[in-house]
């Protein structure tokens, strides 16, 4: 699990393919005393995926971080328009008893966003996303969204759409502001939202022999005089 607050940032330096996947490359460097605390086997949220760290070789201040990418990986997320140089948003695992300054991410991507509008308010960046039709109903307004891994407030939800605002602390510590509109960016709804819908599918599509139900509960008294 995670937050949704970046730590650190990484670079690409180098991307393998590797049958039908990929090994990517990452150069790390995380604050002063904690960059030995990534170790092979850890989990990190590369741009909100959740990756296993394969290979850690020191440099200079800084970390080569190994992670292997699977053909399944590379087909639900953008790291392949991913250029040597380009910027990635980084994350270790939320640890029992770590604050929860975001919301929890699982680091499974749900989908892929485009970058649709990028408008500069002098002390804020608004920013508008256009999302996947099957992900809009897991996405409120004054809820939260995980974009390339960031925690994010929601701003709006026109039509096909999402609008959050960043702040200078969240500019210069993610990599949200660059690329130009258009870019392809990864999704992950708030985890509740999700349980919620699939509760409510399961609801709405269930007989009285199929467990709990408001059927049910009315013929036992649980729901009073409402009509079910």
């Amino acid at each position: 699990m995670f937050t949704g607050l970046i730590e650190a940032m990484g670079t690409l330096t180098a991307w393998q393919p590797q049958g039908g996947g990929a090994r990517m490359v990452l150069r790390a460097q995380w604050p002063e005393g904690e960059a030995a605390q990534v170790n092979i086997g850890d989990s990190v949220a590369c741009n909100g995926a959740c990756l296993t760290v394969v290979s850690v070789v020191a440099q200079d201040a800084a970390l080569q971080l190994g992670f292997d990418l699977s053909h399944e990986t590379l087909a639900l997320t953008g790291f392949a328009d991913l250029q040597p140089g380009d910027p990635v948003n980084l994350e270790r695992a939320l640890r029992l008893g770590d604050r929860l300054g975001g919301h929890l991410v699982t680091g499974h991507v749900d989908g892929l966003g485009h970058l649709a509008q990028k408008i500069d308010r002098g002390d804020a960046w608004d920013l508008l996303y256009k999302v996947p039709a099957s992900l809009e109903p897991e996405i409120v307004h004054k809820g939260s969204l995980a974009i390339d891994g960031v925690s994010l407030t929601v701003n709006g939800t026109p039509p096909g759409h999402v609008a959050v605002t960043i702040i200078p602390h969240t500019a210069t510590h993610t990599q949200l502001l660059w690329g130009e509109v258009g870019k392809r960016v990864h999704l992950e709804t708030d985890l509740l939202a999700k349980h919620v819908r699939r509760l409510l599918e399961c609801a709405a599509s269930a007989t009285p022999s199929e467990g709990v139900t408001l059927q049910l509960l009315g013929r036992a008294g649980f729901l009073g005089n409402r009509d079910v």
